[in-house]
């Protein structure tokens, strides 16, 4: 079972697994920790990661990135069209008003959502893990942004279906951040809580946590974000500063080609980082437009004055998240600061100023919600046994179930009148459920949607549930109870629907004789259940629709007690007959009625198949085209490889006419690869190698068994001296060997050593470029021959010699005095034959989930 998280980012993406020694990131195929969230769509294949930002520059159009600020959103959503200017590739607003991507790919314009490139970077991600773990993932935990909204949590868990994962949750990122601080920390308070706030600052978001943590546990107090404050900010800050000025000195406009566009935001965001640790930097790129070479110098001051609208902004998101925690600086104990753009100094700067603190860097910046997804996942995969942490997360919105008609006091009120109540409310615990009643006599629907809808910048609505149809009752409105639940990923969702039908079915009581004492089972409920009982049956006001899902089941079950353990508790009671009458009782009925789910902008379940098939398809045909440049490629090598061998250590192995009509061929293959074989099937290539092997091989045989003739002759002719000297040896160990046995040895040695001899004057006959006739394998098999006869004969085991009868022994006194005594150094020394054997303690170890021992 897989134990892996996934870090997927703006820009890169990290994957850390769960080993028994702890946690560690995973290396791609060129041996880095970070790979690209890029997928390049060429004319044969797709590049993704590492690969696919290789080609950015060289197909602009086709290379979709930022995919992270695509998912989930409304095309006409503003902040997504500000996003959208800066992207090289086209996007168009697709018929459910949600974005298209088009691109060019194997020779044809097509369109791909956001969800399905996801589910592309996904699976290059899950390919990276499988070849570091050697075994198939499946399962994994994903951290996501806190300010997700349900539609972009739905669609990352629609793209890791599409790559074929199974994520166990959905986490926060900074809720990772804090679970990777906490867990390792073995100084956490029992009592007092300690309280710290992790600021991370990314490429295209800045986000705010201020966790309390104790032993063996952290809870999230507070939530705060703003969704378009990062790194690429500054960057763009530059990037406008010198496009500006190069088209004034330069003349030359770089928004008028794409290329430039990408190779100036590249420098830009290494001109950052190097302001970032220097007072100036300089700007240099050769030949950035119409054959130009462009210069340009900045100081990290006059960065800063251009970055002032943008570092402005950094306050308030720590603001509100001090105001939501109910927390003063003075209660902030430590700050933590995460994410790539963090390594600004004027961020650091207003950190400091703010918190009356220095921020620490106690963790890895770039790898640390990595790690902590890989945290999470143990903690829920049994393949782990992981030091006891609890987690209590808060979900970062409020949330309002909406309905039209009779709500749970409405009956007798205006049926088209608009309702609602907050399920959900901000910072509550996740994952919970509640419950409400409703009473209808026909099907209804109700309406998940946003309490807030400025903070989300979100549709309000969420999701429509219908409810029904309802089966025939005997009451006019029937009693239905709703349960909406907010699962580990952050999602809400009706649920279950269920109708609650009280019946009276008659019980027999069995009454006992007058004088008689007896416990009895009764029926009777107590005084607080039966007024449970009754306010269940009372329509509830609207503000109590939300009420949690035990009280629910409390008021709507109302068992009664067992055993007589009413108020009159176990004192006899006295009954005049025996005769038996009829009670009756109430049962609650309870049936599951049918809930249909809408989500809008959400993919359909359909849909979804579509494209896992469409991602089997494309992935298929990206390996086939790897196998056929592993192909191609394996032809080109062995062309450069066999010309080289040929005037080398091939030379005296191949004569002048197979050498020549060899080298002719390699060069045809050679002028072919790079003209009508540049673009060929792997068959093709295939039989093209196979081609050249059936020359080149007979001189690869006559060269290896060249090198290896001597040391495997060397070994037959140890193999027959040895066996030789051993049969005609005086040596006492080999005198019970029969005489006629060890000639059959010394036969076996001459016929062996004869036909050596034979061959060797056949081989040492023939030239170096003729085939031999004294191969190494026919050499081993004489060896071995040899050694299967002579073996059974010379270990023959000696025969054993006969036992001696021992002499009886002579019976001993026994010694004077009460009891019998045995001497200490018989009793030690005998054999204690009848003392029973000590029994074994080799019992199996008890295991927990597993062998393996997780992050202790």
């Amino acid at each position: 079972m897989s134990v892996v998280g996934f870090d997927f980012g703006n820009e890169s993406c990290i994957v850390a697994v769960a080993r028994q020694r702890g946690i560690d990131v995973v290396l791609n195929d060129e041996s880095k920790r970070e790979t690209p969230a890029v997928v390049c769509f060429g004319d044969k294949q797709r590049f993704i990661g590492t690969a696919g930002a290789a080609s950015t520059m060289m197909n602009p159009k086709n290379s979709i990135s930022q995919i992270k600020r695509l998912i989930g959103r409304q095309f006409s959503d503003p902040e997504l069209q500000r996003d959208l200017k800066s992207l090289p590739f086209v996007v168009t607003e697709g018929p459910d008003g949600y974005p298209l991507i088009h691109v060019r790919y194997l020779g044809e314009n097509k369109t791909f959502t956001p969800t399905q490139v996801l589910g592309m970077v996904f699976s290059d991600l899950k390919g990276i893990a499988e070849k570091n773990l050697k075994a198939a993932v499946v399962d994994c935990c994903i951290g996501i942004p806190v300010y997700f909204t349900d539609l972009q949590r739905r669609a990352v868990l629609d793209a890791a279906t599409i790559a074929g994962l199974h994520p166990l949750r959905l986490i926060h990122e900074t809720t990772a951040t804090a679970l990777a601080y906490g867990i390792y920390k073995t100084d956490l308070p029992e009592n007092d809580q300690l309280n710290v706030a992790f600021v991370d600052v990314g490429h295209a978001s800045m986000q705010v946590c201020i966790a309390g943590f104790k032993k063996g546990q952290l809870k999230v107090l507070a939530h705060s974000f703003d969704r378009s404050l990062g790194g690429r900010d500054f960057d763009e800050v530059l990037f406008h500063h010198f496009s500006a000025k190069f088209k004034e000195e330069y003349k030359i406009d770089v928004f008028q080609n794409a290329r430039a566009c990408l190779r100036l935001r590249a420098a830009c965001e290494k001109l950052k980082k190097v302001l970032s640790a220097n007072p100036e930097a300089p700007l240099n790129i050769e030949c950035l437009m119409d054959e130009k070479d462009v210069r340009g110098l900045i100081k990290r001051d006059e960065f800063e004055q251009l970055s002032v609208p943008i570092l402005e902004r950094v306050k308030k998101p720590l603001e509100k998240a001090l105001a939501e925690a109910g927390l003063t600086v003075e209660n902030v104990h430590m700050v933590e600061v995460i994410g790539s753009a963090s390594r600004i100094p004027a961020i650091n700067k207003i950190l400091t100023e703010f918190f009356k603190k220095e921020p620490r860097r106690t963790m890895n910046a770039s790898e640390c919600v990595a790690k902590g997804c890989a945290l999470q996942c143990a903690i829920l995969s049994p393949t782990f046994k992981v030091r006891e942490f609890q987690v209590n997360e808060s979900f970062p919105f409020p949330i309002f179930l909406s309905w039209k008609g009779s709500g749970p006091d409405l009956q007798e009120n205006e049926p088209d009148k608009q309702m609602n109540t907050v399920v959900f409310s901000k910072g509550n615990i996740i994952p919970s459920i509640k419950a409400l009643t409703f009473f209808r006599s026909e099907t209804f629907s109700v309406d998940i949607q946003y309490a807030d809808v400025s903070e989300v910048q979100a549709p309000p609505k969420i999701s429509t549930y219908t409810i029904g149809p309802l089966p025939s009752t005997k009451v006019e409105k029937a009693k239905i109870k709703l349960r909406v639940r907010l699962n580990l990923h952050g999602i809400v969702s009706v649920d279950s629907a269920t109708l609650l039908e009280e019946e009276e079915v008659e019980v027999p009581v069995v009454k006992v004789t007058a004088g008689e004492s007896a416990k009895m089972d009764t029926d009777e409920v107590p005084a607080e259940a039966a007024a449970a009982a009754e306010a269940a049956a009372a329509p509830p006001s609207s503000n109590d629709a939300d009420a949690d899902m035990e009280d629910a089941k409390a008021t709507a079950d109302a068992p009664g007690l067992e055993n007589g353990n009413s108020e009159t508790g176990d004192k006899p009671v006295q009954m005049e007959t025996d005769t038996k009458v009829e009670a009756p009782k109430k049962k609650v009925k309870k049936t599951n009625i049918h809930v249909t789910e809408l989500v809008y902008g959400a993919l359909s379940h359909s849909d979804v198949q579509k494209a896992v098939e469409k991602e089997f398809e494309m992935a298929l045909q990206d390996r086939v085209m790897e196998e056929t440049k592993e192909k191609k490629n394996a032809v080109e090598a062995y062309v450069y490889d066999m010309r080289n061998k040929l005037c080398d250590k091939y030379q005296d192995f191949v004569a002048d006419s197979e050498k020549e009509a060899l080298t002719t061929r390699l060069q045809e293959v050679e002028d072919w690869l790079y003209e009508d074989g540049e673009d060929e099937t792997k068959g093709v290539y295939v039989a093209k190698l196979e081609e050249l092997k059936k020359q080149g091989d007979p001189i690869e045989e006559r060269y290896k068994e060249y090198m290896e003739r001597g040391t495997v002759i060397n070994q037959l002719i140890y193999c027959i001296t040895s066996y030789r000297e051993a049969a005609m040896s005086n040596d006492p160990k080999f005198d019970h060997i029969d005489i006629s046995e060890k000639l059959k040895v010394l036969n076996e040695c001459v016929e062996a050593e004869a036909w050596l001899r034979e061959k060797q004057q056949q081989q040492d006959s023939l030239p170096k470029y003729a085939n031999p006739v004294l191969l190494s394998a026919e050499v081993r098999k004489k060896a071995e021959a040899v050694d299967r006869f002579s073996k059974p004969i010379m270990t023959k085991p000696r025969p054993a010699k006969p036992a001696t009868p021992e002499a009886p022994a002579t019976p001993q006194p026994p010694p004077q005095g009460g009891e019998h005594q045995q001497p200490l150094e018989d009793a030690n020394a005998g054999d204690n034959t009848d003392q029973a054997p000590p029994e074994s303690t080799d019992e199996p170890m008890e295991t927990d989930k597993s062998e393996n021992s997780g992050a202790a």
